[in-house]
């Protein structure tokens, strides 16, 4: 086969493909029959008595969800390998691609694409593991309760990895205990034997409850005691230099773009790195030639001579965070200019966490603080209230905001713009921010 997927009516099926038919789904036979080479798992009966007579192969089963993860058992044991989860609040796509990074010189690494790590994607990257595939990297996206635990039944990763646990998703895990508990699905994913690797600085990952879980708890960090961890952290050139300490030993390391965060995705790597019995060395070597990732605090010359941080990757507090950490660290001397939109998927806590954000970017020393959007509104409320001596703009969209920044804007000029990811708008108006019109 091909291809094995769950039915979508809207996807194309190609011939030679195993097609997973829910109960609830509604079956276009006319299209189906047109698939040369189709077999069908089943649970419905009666869905297999209205159908047009057909070549196509029907397999029926009692329980299909049962079937689904017997195949991907199946599937996944024909092959021994390692297979890395990688979750978290922020920096686990990062993370994942330092690692392929590090892995794909020397074998063929099967991973997730960008930052597409829904669910329904998992079952097509575990395919995507042949005969030929050394390792496996996946990135697990959380929606909402139960979306880890599906993946792992999945991947069966043998080393899984949490970034650190801030506050997202909130309106699909109810709250911020929810969502932990939801991250915390990762200790009962890996298997037999493996490992898990946190983050040993983070307080919301120390709420994960370990001590019911057997296998190995690996600690990266930067502040408390860790099996590895960093010193000497300082801003460089385009990026990150530190100090590596692991098993005794010391090693110089740089990885291009800058911020804490930057170094906690490196620990977390070489953490990997380690329990796979690779050299840590020649890990860090191969750092230096990792390109950072686009709209992940990426620098630009943009109007005016300004200098533009695009980080419209993503936007949760935990990245706003770690982003105005980075433009304190390098803004000294320059005019730092905020622009801020919405923070979505937090459910019924989105105006307390907007407000703690407020408070937040009072205490830096912002030139202009612009917010995009109604929930955005409320970051800029409260760093006024909280006694900001920014200058203060609110826009319910992006019509208007260039306008004004093109005639304040100009080479002492430092500007961060953080958006929600699915916010078209928001990348747009990066890119004309980006255009170095005068």
């Amino acid at each position: 086969m091909k291809q094995v997927m769950n039915y979508d009516p809207q996807q194309l099926i190609a011939p030679n493909t195993m097609l997973f038919v829910r109960k609830s789904d509604e079956v276009n036979w006319k299209e189906l029959n047109k698939i040369k080479h189709l077999l069908i798992v089943c649970d419905a009966t009666e869905k297999l008595q209205n159908r047009a007579a057909t070549s196509i192969t029907i397999i029926y089963v009692r329980n299909i969800l049962q079937a689904y993860f017997a195949f991907c058992t199946y599937y996944r044991n024909l092959f021994d390998l390692p297979v890395v989860a990688i979750t978290g609040t922020c920096g686990k796509t990062t993370t994942k691609e330092i690692l392929k990074h590090i892995l794909s010189t020397d074998m063929n690494v099967q991973t997730s694409v960008s930052s597409k790590n829904e669910p329904r994607q998992s079952l097509p990257y575990l395919l995507g593991i042949d005969d030929n595939t050394k390792a496996a990297v996946f990135e697990l996206g959380l929606g909402n309760t139960g979306n880890i635990s599906y993946q792992c039944q999945v991947y069966q990763p043998t080393i899984g990895v949490i970034t650190n646990i801030g506050v997202h998703h909130l309106d699909g895990c109810k709250n911020l205990e929810g969502y932990i508990k939801a991250k915390s699905e990762i200790l009962d994913g890996i298997r037999a034997g493996g490992t898990l690797i946190i983050n040993s600085d983070d307080e919301n990952t120390k709420k994960i409850p370990l001590s019911t879980y057997p296998n190995k708890v690996f600690t990266f960090g930067i502040k408390n005691k860790a099996d590895i961890y960093a010193t000497a952290v300082q801003f460089a050139a385009k990026g990150m230099k530190f100090q590596v300490h692991i098993n005794h030993k010391t090693y110089q390391a740089y990885i291009p773009g800058y911020g804490e965060h930057q170094v906690y995705n490196v620990l977390a790597v070489l953490a990997v790195i380690h329990e796979l019995g690779l050299s840590v060395q020649k890990a860090i070597l191969r750092l230096r030639t990792f390109e950072q990732m686009e709209r992940h605090l990426q620098f630009s010359e943009g109007v005016g001579g300004s200098t533009i941080i695009d980080d419209t990757w993503t936007n949760n507090p935990t990245s706003l965070e770690a982003a105005l950490k980075v433009l304190d660290s390098i803004g000294k001397g320059k005019k730092r200019y905020l622009v801020l939109g919405d923070i979505k998927r937090l459910g019924q806590f989105e105006k307390k966490y907007h407000m703690d954000l407020g408070s937040l970017v009072a205490t830096y020393p912002i030139h202009t603080l612009i917010t995009i959007g109604s929930k955005a509104e409320y970051i800029a409320k409260q760093a006024i209230e909280d006694g900001t001596t920014a200058n203060v703009y609110m826009y319910k969209d992006t019509q208007g905001v260039y306008e004004l920044l093109k005639q304040q804007l100009d080479r002492k000029s430092l500007l961060l713009i953080k958006g929600p990811m699915s916010s078209r708008a928001m990348i747009q108006f990066a890119e004309q921010l980006k255009r170095k019109e005068s």
